[in-house]
Order: structure tokens, then sequence, then C-alpha cells
């Protein structure tokens, strides 16, 4: 592990990661609900403290009801004043480069750094037949999709390309970023993870995997990468590692530590969060099972009541004590700048909301005192 640095002035930030998932399809309006839910749950994150929201894309099934992150995300940032939106992520093999690059640099525009832009691979879904974008783009499309994006937020008059999956002769760039918004690479495997370090990106880190599985994804892509010419350090919304936490790969670049997403919810007792998670998020999870693939089978296969004990191991649920132990250790051994929490397991509207306002006052308090 990589020796431990002090950056003055750094903060840990403390975001909500929302799904605009479905508790229930009984409602005439769920999908609606839910969206307008999550919209509700960002509001309540700036009141109560929360430096930020993260908003999930999917396309096609109900674990979440969000098709355009940077849709919604535009909306919530006309919803709020202080608190940064960003996107977790924008499914870039779904989407044509251009066409988000244009809509990143509008929100830039009018919302300042308060925008930032995840984008993320995505899978073989039968997304890719439905937006036309093939199979290829997922398979091997994926860097040249995002070095596109890059140009696009460059400051460049004019872009072009002529690549594999993408050829057009230069337009102009319109509206022409100032400065290149904050871009954020999902990542789940130390192949992607090296190829946002190599462009000088930060990391979404998800859910799935342990704090020491982040840090050994992080440390293989430090190994691995080699930094690409028009990586440009400037670039993102600060230092990589703050007060008491390991630096991250990019630190030589002064590249954000990694974002990583937690499952989060906070009780009176241990036995108490646990047993109300259990009971809430099975039916939730078992909503992946909506996936498609191109192939035609569904997945992703994962026995949901297996899957949410393994999630309970790993991440802040239980009392405020856990919970402030799990997340300082998640920051101490991945070095995260941001940590992001998945709330609305809580159940319903009601109880997700007294979960952020118990988060905010139990648990945010001890987080920023390092």
């Amino acid at each position: 592990m990589v020796e431990s640095r002090r950056v003055t002035g750094d903060r840990l930030a403390v975001d909500l990661f929302l799904l605009a998932g479905l508790g229930s399809d009984e409602l005439r309006d769920a999908h609606g609900a839910a969206l307008r839910s999550a919209v509700d749950y960002a509001i309540a994150a700036e009141d109560a403290g929360f430096d930020g929201v993260w908003l999930a894309e999917h396309h096609f099934l109900t674990y979440g009801a969000c098709p355009s992150a940077i849709t919604l995300a535009a909306h919530v940032l006309g919803r709020t004043r202080r608190i940064m939106v960003g996107t977790a992520a924008a499914v870039l093999s779904a989407r044509h480069p251009v066409a988000l690059a244009e809509e990143t640099a509008m929100l830039a525009a009018v919302a300042g750094t308060r925008f930032a832009l995840g984008v993320g691979r995505g899978g073989p879904w039968v997304d890719l037949e439905v937006f036309g974008t093939g199979l290829a783009r997922y398979q091997d499309g994926f860097p040249e999709s995002l070095d596109l994006l890059l140009r696009w937020l460059s400051g460049a008059e004019t872009v072009g390309a002529d690549g594999d999956h993408h050829r057009f002769r230069p337009v102009r760039v319109v509206p022409r970023p100032v400065a290149r918004p904050p871009v954020w690479v999902a990542a789940t495997s130390a192949a992607t993870a090296t190829l946002a370090a190599e462009r000088g990106l930060p990391v979404l880190l998800g859910m799935q995997a342990s704090p020491e599985e982040h840090r050994a994804i992080l440390d293989a892509a430090r190994a691995a990468a080699t930094p690409r010419a028009h990586a440009r350090p400037g670039d993102g919304p600060g230092p990589d590692a703050g007060p008491g936490r390991d630096a991250a790969p990019g630190a030589a670049l002064g590249v954000p530590g990694p974002a990583v997403a937690h499952l989060a919810y906070v009780a009176d007792t241990v036995a108490e969060a646990r047993a109300r998670i259990t009971a809430t998020l099975p039916g939730r999870l078992a909503r992946t099972a909506e996936y498609v693939r191109l192939d035609g089978s569904t997945g992703p296969g994962r026995d949901p009541h297996e899957y949410t004990q393994h999630l309970l191991d790993l991440h802040p649920v239980g009392d405020t004590a856990l919970c402030i132990e799990r997340l300082r250790h998640s920051a101490k051994v991945t070095g995260a700048s941001r940590l992001l929490l998945a709330v609305e397991a809580a159940g319903s509207r009601e109880d997700t909301l007294t979960c952020i306002h118990r988060l905010a006052t139990e648990v945010l308090p001890a987080l920023r005192r390092g």
C-alpha cells in the first residue's frame, strides 16, 4: 500500500447515490413516483448537508426508472443551489459521445462546476440493439468513444473523428467549454481503471466489492497506466487524497481519488438495520433479472437474498458506530475523495427520508472530523 499523505484544505465529500428504483409496481404511476422521489431525496440531501448526489442510468428495467441520468441531473440542478450533481453513470456504449458531450457542455455552461459527468461502458444488453450502437461499441469501442467525448470537452473550436466507430468531418463545438467539466469513469476492473488513469480521469467504484478489492484494482491500474499526452492534471474537482487517507492512483497527476459507492442504512442497533434491509432489498435486487442480453438470455443471475447478505457484510448498514467505522475504513483503504451512499433500500419514501436525515446528523459529522 502506498504511503498516506495529507492534503491541506481537502475534505472527504459525502454524497447520495440514487437509483430511482421501484419498491412496488402497484401504483398507477409507479415509475413517475420513483423519479419524483429521487428528486425529493436530492433536495433533502442538500438541506441535510450532503455534498452531492449521483444519479444512476438504466434502460428497459424497473431496477432503476431513470433512462437518462443527464436529463434527471439537469432537473435536480435546477431544484438545488449548492450540491454537486453527477451521473453514475451515463452508458457511453449506448450513446453517441458527441451528443453526450454537447449536453455536458451545456450543463457546464449554466451550472458551472456543480455538474460532473460519470460515464460507464455498460454491458452486452439489448440497449445496444435498440439504440443501434451494436456489440462492437461495447466490446472494443469504449476507449475511442471516451477519447472523442474528451476532445469535444477540451475547449477545441472544432472536432472531427476518423476512428473505427466514429467518423465525421470537423464540426464546430457549440457551446464550447471554457474548461473541461469533471469527467469520471465507472470501473469494475483494473483494465477500465487503467484506461481512466491513462487519461487523467478519476473513477467511480461500485458496491459489489470490498475496499481491499477496490484497492487491488486501483493499485493494478497505477502499475499498468502509462500517462497520455492529453491527460491534463488541472482538470477535475480537486486533489486525490484527504486527511488520514491513502493516496490513490493518479496522485502524481493531481487526479481526485475514487468515488466509492456504499449501501447505507443507520438504525438504533445493527440487528435492526440488517433486518430492515434484509426485508426490503432482495425484492429490489430481483428486478435486475429484467436485464436482457443481446443473445436473448437474462441476467445477471445472482440470488437476491445471498447478494443482500454479501452487501450487508461489506457496507455501512448498522448502528451509528458501525456506519462510521466502515465508511472511514473504505475511505482510508481506497484513498476515496467521495463516498456515495445508496439509501433507497430503506424501503418507503418516508423511511428513506428518515435515513438521509439520520446519516446527515449522526454519521457525516464524524466522517468530516477525519
